[in-house]
């Protein structure tokens, strides 16, 4: 099952390991499941069925180049909904890194009712004012890599970066909402996981985002963004411990 054509348009290369309940892992920007989660999806693998779609316009998947619709987190979150349809799963749980996590949350804010738990590191709902600085620093695109732009087909870096930044100016101009207006919406349990370092998502952002849910936790870590990746022993016991209290 390589690729499952949705019906919100994306062709979504998706991989499947395990048995079990069903959990959803989402990547981050400029990632796919094997780039950013390979360790993780074969850690979870071993108790749950992992459903890892690479999101559109990244990796194999399609419609490509990959853009940025001022919308593109409802999109996104859209093209999971409709992959759990194409595939028949009912109920799952979800977790995500980075952009992952900001689609993991709207998802289960959208459809509250398919999700038995939540686990997002690397993001909080909300874009601030203090990160329009960071945004704008995305341009030039000089720090993309090569193998990034060949593994996402990816011509014109400047312009990928540029359609991102465009996007995420107008959310923070228009108040900073990705998913704090759904946050009481979402009946299952959620963990959010942030690094003391991370320059993106402060402690005070995922504070304010777990206060706003009916079930929130929010786990800090000694680390920067990326949590998995930084101090994976810790992460682990964490996440193993939300989930395994979900049974």
């Amino acid at each position: 099952m390589p690729f499952v054509d949705t019906t919100t348009g994306a062709r979504l290369h998706t991989s499947t390991r395990g048995a079990g309940e069903p959990l959803i892992a989402l990547h981050g920007m400029l990632g796919t499941p094997d780039a950013h989660l390979s360790r993780l999806i074969d850690h979870l693998s071993e108790r749950y069925r992992v459903i890892a779609p690479t999101l559109r316009g990244y990796g194999q998947s399609t419609p490509k180049p990959r853009d940025f619709p001022l919308d593109f987190y409802h999109r996104d979150a859209r093209d999971v909904l409709a992959l759990m349809d194409a595939l028949a799963i009912e109920r799952a749980h979800i977790v995500g890194f980075s952009d992952g996590g900001e689609i993991a949350i709207i998802c289960a804010g959208l459809a509250p009712e398919r999700f038995l738990s939540v686990a997002v590191w690397g993001a909080v709902g909300y874009f601030g004012p203090a990160m329009r600085p960071v945004v704008q620093r995305m341009y030039p695109a000089d720090w993309m890599k090569d193998d990034e732009k060949r593994l996402h087909g990816i011509p014109d870096p400047d312009g990928f970066a540029l359609g991102w930044i465009a996007a995420v100016k107008h959310m923070i101009d228009a108040g900073g909402d990705v998913s704090l207006s759904l946050a009481d919406r979402i009946s299952a349990p959620v963990l959010v996981m942030l690094g003391d370092q991370d320059t993106l998502n402060p402690q005070e952002y995922g504070q304010n985002l777990v206060d706003k849910l009916r079930h929130g936790r929010l786990a800090m870590f000694k680390t920067a963004h990326a949590i998995h990746d930084e101090d994976w022993e810790n992460f682990c016991a964490v996440l193993d411990e939300f989930l395994q209290s979900q049974r």
